[in-house]
């Protein structure tokens, strides 16, 4: 204990006279070893003064031992501390004598100058996972960090992307596309026969029945007229076979009746028309009855020309006996000539 003492006593007078000649204020130091040779003790005892020669191995060396011309700024990653006493040595702020003076920045923190005074927190979309980093590390494609200070990033949960760096946000998977896993940096387009109808999608869902989608199309796509589709999550849809109509393309396709035609890719049966056609292999021909009506009516049509025509030929002679009234036959006045009335028509000789 008494050795120990001597210690302070000797470690207090040199630190003052340090104190003296710099005239720096001395602080709690930070561990730096430096050995002491032939530093003379004074121990008073009982009145009597002794001195004893004694070899020092401290870890707290005083401003007066140091030379102050070589202090150094703190390196990239690393600041001052105003807590130690090795750099309160130095006139200036950020200057130390041993880089032990210096402290590491912390996780999540980072300095890239020299000789300053305090650390920078990571920005948002940044992270350091390391102490005494001169920069922060982006964020890899398919992670993000909203916060300052970051240690690490976060992984894009499935369903979410983000092909860039430095990424603060993830965004939703965009219709037609999915993501079943976590740190997706790109969305892959649903497979054939199946879609994706909203965002932030973790899966497709397979095409109904009577739609089909290729692998280029984002979403399911209605069988086109004359084709049908039963099965789920199909790439294409079959036509409907002849002798086959098919009315919606989620069906089976339906046989064609007897008297009906059918071609490939019919909606609905094809009929002749009743009565008066009937079917004849893959054709329509005329029916017996219409036939019939076809004669009964030319004779009709041509017996009303017959008609007309005679009837034209009557008009016109009927015409021309008007038109000869007035030659044959003229009036004349009521008068006696010689006893014979005078409107009696006169017989001429030679008539």
């Amino acid at each position: 204990m008494a050795h120990l003492g001597v210690q302070a006593v000797v470690v207090a007078l040199v630190c003052l006279l340090g104190a003296v000649r710099s005239q720096t204020t001395l602080a709690p130091a930070v561990t730096a070893t430096t050995v002491i040779e032939n530093v003379t003790a004074t121990t008073v005892t009982e009145n009597v003064a002794t001195t004893t020669p004694i070899m020092l191995s401290t870890t707290t060396p005083g401003c007066s031992v140091l030379n102050i011309s070589s202090c150094e700024a703190c390196a990239p990653g690393t600041y001052y501390d105003n807590e130690t006493l090795l750099c309160s040595c130095c006139p200036e702020p950020g200057l130390c004598i041993f880089p032990i003076g210096c402290r590491s920045c912390s996780l999540g923190f980072y300095q890239p100058l020299a000789g300053q005074q305090t650390c920078l927190p990571c920005t948002p979309g940044f992270y350091t996972n390391l102490t005494g980093s001169p920069v922060c590390q982006a964020c890899p494609p398919g992670s993000y960090t909203n916060e300052s200070g970051s240690v690490s990033c976060q992984a894009c949960a499935p369903g979410f992307y983000i092909s860039g760096q430095n990424a603060t946000v993830c965004n939703p998977c965009p219709e037609g596309t999915y993501c079943n896993s976590s740190s997706c940096a790109q969305c892959q387009m649903c497979p054939s026969g199946f879609e994706a109808l909203k965002t932030g999608n973790k899966e497709c869902s397979p095409c109904r029945p009577g739609m089909h989608k290729t692998s280029h199309q984002r979403m399911c796509q209605i069988c086109s007229s004359g084709f049908y589709q039963i099965h789920w999550g199909q790439e294409n849809c079959d036509i409907c076979p002849e002798d086959h109509y098919c009315p919606s393309p989620d069906v089976n396709p339906i046989q064609c009746p007897s008297d009906a035609f059918c071609p490939e890719g019919s909606t609905a049966p094809g009929y002749c028309m009743e009565t008066f056609f009937r079917k004849a292999g893959d054709t329509c021909e005329l029916a017996p009855v219409t036939i019939a009506l076809i004669v009964i009516g030319g004779g009709l049509f041509l017996l009303f020309i017959v008609l007309l025509v005679f009837r034209r030929r009557r008009d016109t002679d009927s015409e021309l006996s008007l038109s000869r009234a007035p030659l044959l036959r003229k009036d004349r006045p009521p008068c006696h000539v010689y006893g014979v009335p005078c409107d009696a028509d006169p017989v001429y000789a030679g008539w």
